[in-house]
């Protein structure tokens, strides 16, 4: 067998991305709980995503607060507290394993496949994390607002194969191209793969240096396909 490993990213990869209007639904939600203006809250929000998966932001709560004082608006605690309970409620809706995702990944397993997650996110994700299907099915889970460190840095991936035992080489990482996470994987030696649904609405989907629209690597459609290229 050629791989030890796969590594997978999270969103649009083994969970639904958020929609662009799912996203800014729920913000323009938060906005009026905090009665702040709510493009202005969106935009600044929208600023603030290398402060949350950096771990910058280490919370919801520093989050609205940080935008908060922003935008020069003292807001009350039991509101922000309120307006994070619908940012927690957009994540755990979220976080519904795709079809077939637990069924490919305890084939892995079964398989003596080592299996790893490397996600840039926010604090939220990994608080719910345990609570998932997903908990008991990997071996290593690296968060990047857990670690300080974000796609496609080296370091994050290398925190992953260190933390697996295996070489890069040996490594299939599966990502639906945010972030840059392919050329990233592929500069410290793993094997890159994009997936992408083919009935997906890229458009409409939030994505942050979404690289596949230009991905000249290999390319699959389902998470079932990922077993055909391990084996």
């Amino acid at each position: 067998m050629k791989y030890k490993a796969v590594i997978f990213d999270l969103f649009g990869t083994l969970v639904k991305n958020f929609t662009v209007q799912q996203h800014e639904g729920t913000l323009g939600q938060m906005a009026e709980i905090l009665s702040v203006p709510r493009d202005e809250f969106i935009h600044l929000w929208y600023s603030t995503f290398d402060m949350r998966c950096l771990g910058e932001l280490k919370t919801p709560e520093e989050n609205v607060e940080y935008v908060c004082r922003e935008l020069g608006i003292a807001v009350d605690k039991d509101l922000v507290e309120k307006a994070v309970r619908i940012r927690y409620a957009l994540t755990r809706d979220t976080m519904i394993p795709l079809p077939g995702a637990i069924d490919m990944l305890s084939f892995l397993k079964k398989q003596g496949m080592k299996i790893g997650l490397v996600s840039d996110c926010s604090s939220e994700v990994p608080k719910i994390w345990p609570d998932t299907p997903f908990d008991q099915l990997f071996d290593i889970t690296i968060f990047s607002c857990s670690e300080g460190v974000k796609k496609p840095d080296p370091q994050i991936y290398t925190l992953a194969v260190e933390k697996l035992d295996v070489n890069p080489e040996a490594c299939l990482y599966v990502g639906d191209g945010s972030s840059n996470e392919l050329t990233g994987a592929s500069a410290v030696g793993m094997y890159p793969v994009l997936i992408i649904d083919p009935e997906e609405d890229v458009s409409g989907t939030h994505r942050v240096d979404f690289e596949g629209t230009d991905w000249k690597g290999p390319v699959i459609s389902s998470l079932k396909e990922v077993l055909n290229i391990v084996q």
